[in-house]
């Protein structure tokens, strides 16, 4: 986060601490923007009820010790529930029309500050627009608001899985494509930005609100960009043909064996769909299981059932035990829960003070003596990834200024780091400035979460995309 973000944000929060929520004034046009989206969406598609407001005002941004203690700096006034995607015009053109900000949202699992409104307005809650609508050879289409794991169910009757999904399995598919990143296939695969989507359908706000469609890499500026481009109505993602998958899980003595192991695992073919690696010290905070051992570096691998007697192979070849081999579904289901950034929920779950860090680089793979120095009592969780390592640093949280001094650290020895604790658009930004001056003239659209032109961008990721925060649990 740049200086001059962290100041844009400190005075944001001091001016929420100095309003309260009963003393804040109503965004003006409010009332008549809601009676008339509840004559769009029915009495029930427009809540009002305090309760809902507020559960829609949050999202995951309690996992950044530095974000927990400036949010929600903005209060939902209104909750809408829409419950398919041809109301979505509607509800746009209106706020439009209204000057009503409109921040979307699925269900807000993986968000650090990006779902929560922080100029009031309405919140428009997508999980209702949940059909998946077509499908055929390589690609599904589904609205904004269907399940990664219904999309998933869909593609294996037809002899088909998709190309990734997330570590949150049932999160939606539009959050997944505007606030997450990558999961379970990104080994492979990458990120939802590297040909997963095939087609979006964005509605505007605008006067008319009219949905428009873009294809293949046109579709950049709508991915992970939080809303702020358009609403996402519907989306075509990419299918693969369906596998046999069983997960594999192994236990090391030492870093250096484990890292190798995981670097052989990641080439292996046919080809893993996930393969992550954790130390004891994370290993302990997880529900007691046979398959891990807290004692040990757990080592763990989505893979095709006709290659475990290679991966087993491996294991043993560098020093290491596979201590089961858990057919699916609750192998692979298993290991995808323990990915990306679900050992940083489980030991914030565990024990308080923690924070982390998105990190990469295969100098995560050598020595890492100077790297846990940066912070105390780090402890790392690597993701094995073709096109190189990724991972979540977890450390003892001491203040705001130690986290960035740190980032500087991390980077000097080429330790790539993406911050989390920032609700800013931080990827492709002047492919969304652009898109967004079209989409959203008003600024309506989460407003807030894109940082002005003139200042510095420094947050932008220097790890690959995979490793942003695509689902907590």
């Amino acid at each position: 986060m740049t200086t001059g973000n962290l100041t844009a944000l400190t005075e944001l929060v001091d001016d929420e601490r100095a309003t309260t929520a009963t003393e804040r004034q109503p965004t003006p046009g409010i009332e008549e923007f809601c009676a008339q989206a509840a004559e769009l969406l029915g009495a029930d598609g427009s809540i009002r009820d305090p309760a809902a407001r507020e559960k829609a005002s949050c999202d995951w941004a309690h996992m950044s010790p530095i974000l927990s203690a400036k949010l929600p700096a903005g209060h939902a006034e209104a909750v809408l529930r829409p419950t398919s995607h041809e109301q979505l015009p509607g509800i746009l053109a209106l706020a439009h029309r209204h000057r009503i900000p409109l921040t979307p949202r699925g269900k807000g699992t993986g968000n650090y500050g990006q779902a929560i409104p922080l100029y009031d307005g309405a919140v428009l809650d997508l999980t209702g627009c949940g059909r998946v609508l077509d499908a055929g050879d390589g690609w599904i289409r589904a609205e904004a608001g269907a399940k990664m794991s219904d999309l998933e169910a869909h593609a294996r009757t037809l002899g088909q899985e998709l190309w990734m999904f997330p570590s949150t399995f049932g999160t939606t598919l539009g959050g997944f494509l505007s606030g997450g990143s990558g999961g379970t296939g990104s080994l492979v695969h990458k990120t939802n930005s590297d040909g997963f989507v095939r087609e979006l359908t964005v509605v505007p706000c605008t006067a008319d609100a009219e949905p428009f469609t873009v294809r293949e890499s046109d579709a950049l500026p709508y991915i992970h960009a939080y809303g702020t481009t358009g609403v996402i109505a519907t989306a075509t993602v990419r299918l693969q043909r369906a596998r046999t998958w069983t997960g594999l899980f192994a236990a090391f003595a030492d870093w250096a064996s484990a890292t190798a192991a995981l670097s052989a695992l990641v080439r292996l073919e046919p080809a893993p769909r996930l393969a992550s690696l954790d130390e004891a010290g994370l290993v302990r905070v997880y529900p007691p299981d046979p398959a891990l051992d807290p004692a040990a570096l757990s080592l763990r691998a989505i893979i095709e059932e006709e290659a475990v007697d290679q991966a087993r192979a491996i294991v043993q070849s560098y020093g290491g035990s596979v201590l089961d081999v858990r057919p699916a579904p609750d192998g692979p289901a298993l290991i995808s829960s323990m990915s990306f950034n679900h050992p940083t929920y489980h030991l914030m779950k565990a024990e308080d003070g923690w924070f982390h860090l998105e990190i990469g680089g295969d100098v995560l793979l050598g020595d890492t003596t100077e790297i846990r120095k940066v912070f105390p009592d780090t402890l790392l969780h690597l993701e094995g990834m073709r096109s190189g390592t990724v991972g979540m640093l977890m450390a003892r949280y001491q203040d705001e200024q130690t986290v960035y001094d740190g980032i500087a650290a991390l980077g000097a020895l080429g330790v790539g780091v993406h911050s989390p604790h920032n609700w800013y658009v931080d990827r492709r930004l002047d492919l969304v400035r652009e898109a967004a001056r079209t989409a959203d003239p008003l600024g309506l659209l989460n407003p807030g979460k894109i940082p002005a032109a003139s200042e510095e961008t420094a947050s932008e990721a220097t790890v690959p995309e995979a490793t942003v925060p695509e689902e907590t649990p």
